[in-house]
């Protein structure tokens, strides 16, 4: 599966970004059914989860960005979302999004986001 990220960017601190993460050439009914979520990793840390929306709708967040990130997804559009307020300078990373399902186990492209003071 082919997964598109996009949206990172260089924002100040207490500001807002929105990754995208689309899976273009995903056929709609296999999107309902797998669950996609974000992970990130910055330099010199391991990779950490930051949320999660599975298929059955229910979502996870890491403790970290609980209350200030929102996963969504758009089904018609195939993309799933990724709102990011209030940002912090720790939440500088490499962003990469996820699709798991039956014998599916993919990863986009990371997309950088660099939150300044």
């Amino acid at each position: 599966v082919q997964l598109q990220a996009s949206g990172g960017g260089l924002v100040q601190a207490g500001g807002s970004l929105r990754l995208s993460c689309k899976a273009s050439r995903m056929i709609l009914s296999t999107f309902w059914s797998t669950d996609f979520g974000w992970y990130r990793q910055a330099p010199g840390k391991q990779r950490e989860l930051v949320a999660g929306s599975s298929r059955d709708g229910s979502t996870n967040y890491g403790e970290s960005v609980k209350g200030r990130f929102t996963i969504s997804r758009d089904n018609a559009k195939k993309t799933v979302y990724l709102q990011m307020n209030n940002l912090k300078i720790e939440d500088t990373a490499v962003y990469f999004c996820y699709a798991r399902g039956p014998g599916m186990d993919d990863w986009g492209e990371g997309t950088l986001v660099t939150v300044s003071s």
